[in-house]
């Protein structure tokens, strides 16, 4: 493929590529919906066509969410909730530590609170119980009364601690969305859309997304069963919408589908500040606008998941579940200080991955930095950085005293993760190990780190073991004077942004660099002019020491094309355009 502006090597050593779409389609949508033509051409970018434009432009769940029942399992794990409901059983629901483990455990909290019931949360200690049920803690919910045990964002692979807890009595339901395998795992309903035998075309779904319509379900269920009366009357659901989004947006599912109504939507109900945890959590952050999808994943997010790596492992999840403001400001106070400890072993533990993988010369189709004495809370975080620098599946393995590794990976687009890790557990050289596309976690003996590289190398390598080539997917072409208010206003349609719905990006040629200066934590400030004579004010973050950040500083009056994203920012009740650069590269000849 011919690279744009033929960029082939840019300043991040990426290729340049327009991305694919139909120009007859966007005249199309732009006759039909009165949008700006490059915002259709970023339309059919992503795949949406005349009969998908309604559904993109407004997603409503009248439209778009799916009958619960169409999942395998579902009536089964309905049936037992209601059940357990109107016979006031005791039941519990064990999460995962990440936001969307906290998400769903609070939205079915929440819920089962709203039906005139009570939900035990129980959060595993990411240090001592690691990722995933656990026979001990099953069994001692099954002390405590506990009937139904329900699993979120974790157990499509527990197959042995689920056996402890059905020969104990203690019925499980497994509401997950990793990948599974062939072999389910021993409970009583097991619903995950990425079960190998599931047929639904919502495989994008986060748990929490799952977790939502197991809620839908259960209502319908006790409505139809008469639970509801003028003393317990039936609950909102769209209210539990907000935890949908967040959990959503931080697990980095595409926002596509049904994925795109749940975020648009709770974005709304967040906006509400109904929930007094994620408000306090705002506040303490700072958020003074209207929450978008990127406050959820780069500003919320990481507050709730500070709790399970490196503080207190339920924290999240009993902030997004209390109503007392004042346990809201306490908790959010507390999971924000999380977060800057947090921030400081990642910085420690990011930089010496780096020098590792540095020190190794090409790293091949996989980067893979391991250690004895890093902190397994931040690992993913730090494969999630690695991914970026390298443009390449990242893999971080945290080897602990007793020799055992706890690791997280973060793959690039079109590269599977997670079955590729599922395969490396089944050929034995993990303890355990699974997850989905974009993401994966592992345990694994100290011993075994090198023949695991290899195996993943293998297996994620191109036909000529190269690594996936790294680019930059290019929306269209934009002069300075054409980034403006109303092109930034019309791309605000196409929101929210994220996994599967990428920012569109804008290349704009032989730009010249008329003023820079480092601002922040390493930004890169300047002023452009283009070649039809517009400026516009552009920024690069934490870009001052790399290559892109060194050309805008000191351009010696040469052009350069710069590539990146058009937002439009409210400052002090005026509204500009921003230019975010996110590559460049120097013009040729």
């Amino acid at each position: 493929m011919t690279a744009f502006l033929n960029v082939e090597r840019s300043l991040t050593d990426r290729q340049w590529r327009q991305r694919a779409g139909d120009d007859r389609t966007a005249l199309a949508l732009a006759q039909r919906y009165d949008l700006p033509d490059v915002v259709c051409r970023v339309l059919v970018g992503r795949g949406v066509g005349l009969d998908e434009a309604d559904n993109f432009l407004e997603p409503t769940l009248r439209r778009m969410l799916p009958d619960p029942s169409h999942l395998k399992d579902m009536d089964l794990a309905i049936e037992r909730l209601a059940r357990a409901v109107q016979k006031g059983e005791k039941v519990a629901v064990f999460g995962d530590y990440d936001v969307d483990g906290a998400t769903s455990s609070a939205l079915l909290a929440r819920f089962f609170r709203s039906i005139g019931s009570e939900l035990v949360v129980y959060i595993p200690d990411r240090m001592k119980e690691g990722y995933g049920p656990n026979a001990p803690a099953l069994l001692g919910l099954k002390q405590q009364g506990v009937a139904v045990a329900i699993t979120v964002d974790c157990g499509i692979t527990a197959h042995a601690p689920l056996l402890a807890a059905r020969d104990a009595g203690l019925d499980v339901l497994v509401i997950d969305h990793h990948v599974g395998e062939l072999a389910l795992p021993p409970a009583v309903a097991v619903v995950d859309p990425n079960r190998l035998d599931e047929t639904s075309p919502h495989r994008q779904l986060a748990a929490v997304g799952v977790a939502f319509l197991l809620a839908v379900g259960v209502n319908r269920a006790l409505r139809q069963a008469g639970w509801y009366t003028a003393s317990r009357p039936e609950p909102d659901l769209k209210e539990l919408l907000d935890l949908v989004a967040l959990g959503t947006v931080a697990d980095v599912v595409p926002l596509t589908g049904v994925n795109r109504a749940l975020v648009r939507q709770g974005l709304d109900v967040i906006g509400r500040r109904g929930n007094v945890g994620l408000a306090a959590l705002a506040d303490v952050a700072g958020i003074k606008q209207a929450c978008e999808a990127y406050h959820l994943g780069f500003v919320l997010g990481p507050r709730v998941n500070a709790g399970g790596r490196v503080g207190e492992a339920g924290l999240g999840a009993r902030l997004l579940v209390t109503d007392d403001p004042a346990e809201a400001r306490q908790i959010a106070a507390k999971l924000d200080q999380f977060n800057r400890e947090r921030q400081e072993i990642e910085r420690q533990v990011l930089d010496a991955a780096i020098r590792q993988v540095d020190s190794g010369g090409d790293p091949g189709p996989v980067v893979h930095a391991f250690a004895e004495g890093w902190h397994p809370g931040v690992i993913g975080i730090v494969a999630s950085r690695l991914k970026d620098r390298y443009g390449r599946p990242a893999l971080v393995t945290a080897i602990g005293a007793d020799g055992i590794g706890k690791g997280s990976g973060r793959s690039v687009s079109g590269v599977d993760l997670g079955t590729a890790v599922i395969a490396a557990r089944q050929s034995g050289l993990l303890v355990n190990g699974g997850g989905h596309v974009m993401a994966a976690g592992w345990t694994i003996a100290g011993d075994a780190v090198a023949r695991f590289t290899a195996f993943m190398a293998e297996r994620l390598g191109g036909p000529d073991g190269a690594p996936p080539r790294a680019t930059v997917e290019i929306d269209g072409s934009l002069q300075p004077g054409g980034a403006n208010v109303t092109l930034a206003a019309a791309l605000a349609k196409l929101e929210p942004y994220g996994a599967g719905n990428a920012r569109p990006v804008f290349a704009m040629p032989d730009l010249r660099v008329q003023w820079a200066s480092v601002v922040g934590n390493g930004h890169v400030r300047c002023t452009l002019h283009g070649t039809d004579g517009a400026k516009l004010q552009a920024i690069a973050f934490r870009s001052a020491e790399s290559a892109l950040g060194k050309a805008l500083l000191q351009p010696q009056g040469a052009p350069l094309h710069l590539a990146g994203t058009v937002k439009l920012d409210t400052w002090q009740g005026q509204e500009r355009v921003q230019f975010t650069i996110e590559d460049g590269a120097r013009v040729a000849g």
